[in-house]
């Protein structure tokens, strides 16, 4: 399991070495969209059929809770200290509207927000909680190892799908050059401060880290977080991994109010990962288009850096803890 990621990731950037044609990036999100609906199947029967879990839940979810608002608040915290000492993003944004850059260049924001919801926004949910329904009320438990090969399955062509994207989205690393490399600590900032609010959100319940801070380290990237944490350490772990993430979102767009008044990069490190696409819509109204752009290369970083890290995170843990 620990080399799988690595695998997938490499074959899928030597895939999209050379630039794909429209219709096969067409196919490709496809097959990631199914393996989203076949994963969030498979993780809401793994939750049905685990009586454990389904008595846990309610303990489960508050300690999610806990994890998700500690996360946030730690990538904040590391984020304004960034931006006092190392990056003033004020600074950084007067300049981008000088030279006339920010997010349109790489997407049109007024588009997005008049764009339909996508549909995986609400079949994502759905498809857990009519597995939950399924797993509960008709599966047997010695079906749990049907429910591993498909969760196996499920990351082999989102670890691949992933590795594509990185491939083809090569324009957006080249920001980082006009914007300057400092830009990269506001990501390394995020990272590290959910890794310590996961870790004292785990020693203040009382968890085992693994839990808390690999699940805080998904930093919003709920599908792969959740699955790998499953297929590792089994679904109750896994369902950290997912409610966490998916709770990282929901809390970042409520408090995005709040976020902004703290600080121009506070939003920022609230989207975390999900700057890439679902939080960059909402973190850009609060920030501006400008520092909109900030939000994308983050966004895009830490999307790549997570099926990186869960694995090392993971070893790592394994090792010292």
């Amino acid at each position: 399991m620990t080399l799988m990621p690595f695998i997938c990731l490499a074959a899928g950037l030597l895939v999209s070495i050379r630039p794909l044609p429209e219709k096969v990036l067409k196919g490709v999100d496809w097959i990631i969209n199914i393996a989203l609906i076949v994963l969030m199947i498979t993780i809401g029967m793994n939750i049905g059929i685990n009586d454990s879990v389904m008595l846990n839940l309610p303990v489960i979810g508050l300690n999610c809770v806990v994890i998700s608002l500690s996360a946030i608040i730690g990538s904040v915290l590391l984020v304004v200290l960034v931006e006092k000492t190392l990056l003033p993003l004020s600074a950084l944004q007067e300049k981008l509207h000088e030279e006339k850059m920010d997010v349109s260049q790489e997407m049109d924001i007024s588009q997005e927000e008049e764009k339909k919801t996508s549909p995986l926004v609400w079949i994502m949910p759905v498809g857990i909680i009519a597995g939950a329904v399924i797993g509960y009320a008709f599966l047997p438990q010695s079906f749990s190892t049907y429910l591993n090969y498909s969760l196996y399955g499920s990351l082999i062509c989102l670890y691949t799908g992933v590795g594509i994207s990185l491939g083809t989205n090569r324009k957006v690393f080249e920001y980082i050059k006009v914007l300057g490399f400092k830009v990269i600590y506001i990501a390394v900032a995020i990272f590290a401060g959910s890794l310590t609010g996961g870790m004292l959100a785990g020693i203040l319940l009382g968890l085992p880290l693994h839990v808390s801070m690999i699940s805080a380290g998904g930093m919003s990237y709920y599908s792969i977080t959740g699955a790998y944490m499953t297929q590792v350490y089994g679904i109750e772990t896994g369902t950290y991994g997912f409610m966490v993430n998916v709770m990282r979102e929901f809390f970042t767009v409520i408090f995005l109010p709040l976020l902004i008044k703290i600080s121009k990069g506070s939003p920022i490190a609230g989207g975390a990962a999900g700057n890439m696409d679902t939080m960059l819509v909402p973190v850009t109204k609060f920030v501006g288009p400008e520092l909109g752009l900030v939000a994308l290369i983050t966004g895009v970083i830490l999307t790549f850096f997570v099926p990186f890290e869960l694995p090392i995170l993971s070893s790592l843990l394994n090792l010292f803890v």
